[in-house]
């Protein structure tokens, strides 16, 4: 039983330009975790992932969430952790601040991501692998697929599971899963230090790399990609971040400038609730691909971008929307509709390499690859193992977001 819960407020300033983009200049890494003690001393580790001082509402509406759990078995909640999922985000005294998004929400994934932190280490395997080896029957029983019936029922679920699970797949747990280097280009570096992590990030063995973009100057924008570009060369992905700054028409403008050094995708070009100006934006400046949802709350408006067929790499987040149960239901969203899921990672990959894993061998994703942000390792009870560009499989009981100032 689940005898004792707990969240903390713990907050990460980075310094010296990392993290910083077009709209966060000198960014507060912050989580609000929540941990659940059951009755054999077994801690349970999960948290949402904000910047600053907002870190406290969202911790105060984790601890209510988590209140809730007192007295419960693990192996019961998770049994019909949907429907327990559906309760509490659909809580009358909360409701009226979301539905479904900002602080509550939030708050409900870190103790939703406590829960599945708790459960693996109540059976003693790694998140992915007691993930994969639910029944598809037992992975939809932990989903909410209300709002979502005109495109994803319960049966259909269940179906895309059997048809797209294939074991075979493990060996990727292996060989490892590749990554991409996201911290090439925050928005404060100036141009001498992004031309030398670029050649760093090759060395490493990645392939793939990001650039912070949203200047108020576009000119600035277009120097520093060709830059990148030139550094890596024609066989290197490089993706371009706009973290929302660009209205409409000047999104049209400055991607269509960028177009011509090929960038693999164009991420969060516009406001992330404006599902219309991504659909136009993507008609105009297509081939060339947008990626969104780091700032994409809740299922059903990914459900929105799917349908609109704008979104062509999905950036869910396990701690941004409600935590693991929303982040599968959105892959198998995503799977329907052939768009690979690629996370952002709030949580800096610790929990993000287990998903990707599952999303591979059981939903059968693309093992395409999984962003890379270093900052915060030192902090982790077992931070993410990179090796050649590639995360090293985890093999710890849990979801690897045990952090050492809590543990």
């Amino acid at each position: 039983m689940i005898q004792q819960t707990f969240t903390r407020d713990v907050r990460y300033p980075l310094g010296k330009g990392a993290g910083s983009d077009a709209i966060h200049r000198d960014p507060v890494y912050s989580y609000a975790v929540t941990l659940l003690q059951d009755d054999s001393g077994i801690r349970g580790t999960g948290f949402a992932f904000t910047l600053g001082e907002g870190n406290d509402l969202v911790c105060k509406a984790a601890d209510f969430y988590a209140a809730q759990l007192k007295g419960k078995d693990i192996e019961e909640v998770m049994a019909n952790f949907g429907s327990f999922f559906k309760k509490l985000s659909n809580e009358q005294q909360f409701r009226w601040l979301g539905p479904h998004k900002g602080v509550v929400h939030l708050g409900l994934a870190a103790v939703t991501n406590a829960c599945y932190d708790l459960w693996a280490k109540k059976r003693g395997v790694p998140l992915w692998k007691l993930l994969i080896e639910l029944s598809p029957e037992q992975i939809v029983n932990t989903l909410d697929l209300s709002y979502l019936e005109d495109e994803l029922t319960r049966e259909q679920a269940i179906a895309l599971i059997e048809g797209n699970r294939d074991l075979s797949r493990e060996k990727i747990t292996t060989s490892g899963y590749p990554g991409y280097d996201t911290s090439i280009g925050w928005f404060n570096y100036p141009d001498a230090l992004i031309r030398e992590n670029a050649k760093k990030a090759i060395a490493e063995g990645f392939t793939a790399m990001k650039l912070k973009v949203g200047s108020s100057d576009p000119e600035r924008d277009i120097r520093r990609a060709n830059l990148v570009r030139t550094v890596t060369g024609d066989e290197v992905k490089i993706m371009l971040d706009a973290n929302q700054q660009w209205t409409l028409p000047q999104a049209l403008d400055i991607c269509g400038s960028l177009q011509q050094m090929q960038p693999y995708w164009i991420e969060e070009p516009t406001h992330p609730d404006d599902v219309i100006a991504h659909q136009q934006l993507a008609k105009a400046i297509a081939p060339t691909r947008l990626a969104l949802g780091e700032h994409v709350p809740n299922r059903i408006v990914f459900k929105n971008y799917l349908q609109a067929g704008c979104a062509h790499f999905i950036q869910v987040d396990a701690v941004r929307v409600g935590g693991v149960s929303e982040f599968i239901t959105v892959s198998l969203l995503a799977g329907k509709y052939g768009v690979p899921v690629v996370p952002h990672v709030g949580d800096m990959g610790q929990l993000h390499q287990h998903l990707v894993l599952f999303n591979h061998i059981s939903l059968g994703h693309e093992a395409l690859f999984l962003e890379h942000i270093p900052h915060l390792q030192e902090h982790f009870v077992h931070p993410v193992q990179i090796r050649d560009g590639v995360y090293l499989t985890p093999q710890e009981p849990g979801s690897s977001c045990d952090l050492k100032e809590i543990a």
